[in-house]
């Protein structure tokens, strides 16, 4: 028997991707799609799906909230975050939420379909890829920015001479998402240019001295 899905994310284009991505698995089906918690919390009361696929950012609330909701309301479905916000604060809260899975939009298909076999199968044993890290990271904080692994990624790139459209092909993600994570390396190391932010990454050891451009 197919496990039941519900999407929800306000943004269609991403729904259908999921759709297109979850129907092409015949271990899949999508009963239902919503673009908002309220229109979620209607849709899981009326299709009583398996797994739940939910975003972090909606127009009427928080994903993570949701979350809280449905496991304080006794909802044993599985939850599965996918968002484009990857940091430590929201893969640590969307397992002190409940939440049965994180996996970041720009992942591969397949990570996002291994994290809904798993919510079906044991909703409350939270995976997420990152996981072991962001806990060794909470338990024992750098000294320095906390660069996200995505983030280390284009920091190398970075190094290694490569631009937005280029770090945005290599990594197989867009050039708006390219362009906003070095704009968030840029905060994070206090740069306003790639030569500032490498020398910066060199000082603090987060670069080898052998291979930036």
């Amino acid at each position: 028997m197919s496990t039941t899905v519900l999407l929800v994310d306000d943004h269609e284009l991403i729904r259908n991707g999921l759709r297109l991505a979850f129907e092409r698995d015949p271990d899949f089906e999508i009963v239902g799609e919503a673009g908002s918690v309220a229109e979620a919390m209607s849709a899981v009361s009326a299709l009583k799906p398996d797994v739940l696929i939910l975003d972090v950012r909606l127009p009427d609330g928080n994903g993570l909230e949701t979350v809280r909701r449905l496991r304080a309301a006794g909802a044993a479905m599985g939850i599965v975050i996918l968002t484009m916000y990857t940091g430590d604060d929201q893969l640590l809260g969307a397992l002190e939420a409940g939440a049965s899975g994180f996996v970041a939009k720009d992942a591969p298909v397949g990570e996002v379909l291994a994290a809904a076999r798993h919510a079906a199968a044991t909703p409350q044993a939270f995976t997420a890829s990152e996981l072991a890290d962001a806990m060794r990271r909470r338990l024992s904080p750098p000294s320095g920015p906390q660069l996200s692994p995505r983030e280390r990624q284009v920091l190398q790139l970075l190094a290694d001479g490569k631009a937005v459209a280029g770090i945005a092909s290599e990594l197989y993600i867009s050039a708006s998402t390219a362009k906003t994570h070095v704009a968030k390396l840029y905060e994070k190391l206090g740069a306003s240019n790639r030569a500032q932010a490498l020398m910066i990454a060199l000082r603090m050891g987060l670069l080898s001295p052998e291979r930036p451009g």
